[in-house]
Parts: C-alpha cells; sequence; structure tokens
C-alpha cells in the first residue's frame, strides 16, 4: 500500500506540473501574461463581480488584481462597469464572446483527448476519481485559504 501511496503521489505531482505548463502554453498562445487565462476562466464564472471579490477569490492582492483587470481589459475580453450606488465600486464584467473565440481554439484538442480518456473508464471508475479531485480541490482551498491573508470585512 506504501508504494502504491507513492506511486499515486508521483502521478498527482505529474500531473499537477503537466497542468501547469500547459496551462503557461496556452496563456502565451493567447498572447496573455502567465496564469490571466485561468483568472479569466475563474471571472467567466461568474456575470459580474468587484475586483475586491476577485482579490477574495484569488489571494491575489488589490494591485495585482488591478494589473490583471488592466491586461484583460485591454485584450477586450472583460470590462469595467461602475456602481450606480457607489461610483468608486468597480464591476467587471467578462466579455465571454471575445474570451471564448481567444480560449476555445486552443482547448479544443485537449477536451476531444481528455474526453475519449474519461469516457474509457467505466461508470464507477469515473465516479472514483470525480470524488478524488472533487475533495483534493476542497482540500487545496483550505490549504490556500490559511496561507493567504485575511481580509478586514
Amino acid at each position: 500500500m506504501n508504494d502504491l501511496l507513492q506511486q499515486f503521489r508521483l502521478a498527482s505531482r505529474q500531473y499537477s506540473d503537466a497542468s501547469i505548463f500547459m496551462h503557461e502554453a496556452i496563456a502565451r498562445k493567447a498572447g496573455l501574461a502567465g496564469s490571466d487565462h485561468k483568472y479569466l476562466g475563474l471571472i467567466l464564472q461568474h456575470k459580474e463581480l468587484t475586483a475586491g471579490e476577485l482579490s477574495k477569490l484569488t489571494g491575489l492582492t488589490t494591485g495585482a488584481v488591478t494589473g490583471l483587470i488592466d491586461r484583460l481589459e485591454k485584450k477586450k475580453l472583460l470590462k469595467r462597469k461602475f456602481s450606480r450606488d457607489d461610483r468608486r465600486k468597480v464591476i467587471i464584467v467578462p466579455d465571454e464572446e471575445n474570451a471564448m473565440k481567444l480560449l476555445q481554439p486552443l482547448f479544443e484538442e485537449l477536451q476531444q483527448k481528455t474526453t475519449a480518456l474519461i469516457t474509457s473508464f467505466s461508470s464507477s471508475e469515473m465516479e472514483s476519481i470525480k470524488r478524488y479531485f472533487s475533495e483534493a480541490t476542497i482540500i487545496m482551498k483550505e490549504v490556500t485559504d490559511s496561507m493567504n491573508p485575511k481580509s478586514d470585512d
């Protein structure tokens, strides 16, 4: 069991590394800085959010979030909107159409290949893999939250 655990950890580490390298390559191909396309993906999951909410979600400083928003806005992947109630409050609105035009072609091959891989597993195997990713994600979020600075609100 100990050998299998070590093999699992090695495979998991290799998967994580390959994922980071692939996403960095995708960002470069899309003309984005570093992992900006991953942050864009997070922004796309929301119809709109404030810069503060994005900072809280990512653990990025407000200055880093401002830089991220500037870069993505320059590429026409999102826009800033001001709150009617408080003009100081900036709301980030993703441009889903432009983002999909940019990113979808870069993910097409990956999606085809991973779909073929996933569908090669039995339902119970897929359920186990899904359970691992779901529970590992919760653990990683907990560890990340414990490392990120706490906000004052």
